[in-house]
């Protein structure tokens, strides 16, 4: 999935609308340090009230939201062993193609038990599994809240599963009209955290209205924190990198290569070359996949940005920091945001907040005998209203 296909479904997590319909919410009471479903309840999403709905969708759009390999992660399904009735793959799809209530419940009930077996959780948790359809138009209207009889329309039957921690609510002081006396308002019934899941994820993955069985979006509780035991254990899924583990291995493979030490003119050069792979991307719309940056790649761009760099010692920085020559990392993880003042210059004395393209005008010099940090400005400079007074030049 990209970040349009998950944009769309997003948005259509909304009362009224024609675009996305859930059938059916199943929620699973599931106390602290057991192994067990404490309380299950099966019912058709229409008939909660709209109350209760609202609090629902907005939930389902909290597990959608987040950066891809960030806060979501598409995750390949590791191989079915011959007679594995309990792989998730396989529980979703069944539950996906069944339409007996009472089936799809039991197979939904089969993965919370997988979440509760595999290891006790601190606080009480609520898991809760919706199913239902998502519709896509080929044609793009002005309001698209609509699915107009002459439009093309994709039907993607889809799962998506919710986790949330509970709390007890803290007691308060209140006033009775009726009794006209102060009182201690003591309530003992549990708060689900709606607005702050814990995890997810929805099922199947799919791009450009294609479903793909194979792949699962996991969305993990808080950004570059995925749960490694539960994508393994849970959802039976292979091993995932974020975005965050990426950029530190092509850090590493660079330094491995060059050196601990560059300048700011050949770093914000490095950024440029994997900035303009990303913006090719872009122009066309995906056709080519998401770029990404293999021993070649790095040997290209290394070159392009003015480093002297022979495909040996990239490849062999390959073997030493991920002991392998084939390692793919995706361009959008190596690079900063270019919309935004991105990277942060960290000092003893200040801390500086510039954009990748403008690192080049960012230099470490000597002066009088100290080192400095020179950055090149055009305008004037502003401190808290005032404008600074430029001193003697530097020699």
């Amino acid at each position: 999935m990209n970040k349009k296909d998950i944009a769309d479904i997003r948005k259509r997590f909304k009362l009224d609308t024609d675009l996305l319909k859930i059938a059916d919410i199943y929620n699973v009471y599931i106390q602290k340090d057991t192994s067990e479903i404490f309380h299950e309840e099966s019912r058709s999403f229409s008939l909660l009230d709209r109350e209760q709905q609202e609090l629902f969708l907005d939930n389902f759009k909290k597990v959608l939201g987040g950066k891809l390999d960030q806060k979501l992660f598409e995750v390949k399904f590791q191989p079915q062993e011959e007679g594995q009735d309990d792989h998730t793959q396989h529980l979703l799809y069944e539950g996906l193609e069944t339409e007996d209530k009472t089936e799809w419940q039991a197979y939904m009930q089969a993965i919370a038990l997988k979440m509760v077996q595999e290891r006790p959780y601190e606080k009480d948790m609520v898991v809760t599994f919706i199913h239902g359809n998502y519709f896509k138009t080929t044609k793009r209207e002005p309001d698209e809240t609509e699915v107009d009889m002459r439009d093309e329309v994709f039907t993607t039957p889809f799962i998506l599963c919710s986790m949330n921690q509970t709390e007890l609510p803290k007691s308060s002081l209140v006033f009775d009209f009726a009794e006209k006396e102060f009182k201690s308002n003591l309530v003992t019934d549990p708060v689900i955290k709606l607005a702050s899941p814990i995890g997810g994820f929805l099922f199947p993955s799919f791009t450009d209205n294609a479903a793909d069985i194979h792949h699962i979006l996991y969305a993990a509780g808080k950004a570059n924190k995925p749960d490694f035991q539960f994508i393994e254990q849970v959802l039976n899924g292979d091993e995932i990198m974020t975005a965050e583990e990426d950029k530190a291995v092509f850090e590493e493979i660079v330094k491995a290569v060059i050196g601990e030490e560059v300048n700011s003119k050949t770093l914000a050069n490095v950024y440029d070359e994997i900035n303009a792979m990303l913006e090719v991307e872009d122009e066309e719309d995906n056709e080519e996949g998401t770029p990404v940056l293999d021993s070649k790649e790095v040997e290209r761009v290394l070159k392009a940005s003015g480093m002297e760099v022979s495909t040996e010692k990239v490849e062999q920085a390959f073997r030493q920091v991920v002991q392998d020559t084939d390692y793919e990392m995706k361009a959008s993880h190596i690079v900063p945001s270019y919309g935004s003042k991105s990277i942060k210059i960290s000092t003893k004395v200040a801390d500086i907040k510039i954009s990748p393209q403008d690192l080049r005008y960012v230099k470490e010099v000597n002066y009088n005998g100290k080192r400095c940090i020179l950055i090149e400005v055009e305008e004037d400079t502003m401190i808290e209203g005032f404008k600074l007074l430029a001193e003697e030049e530097l020699e």
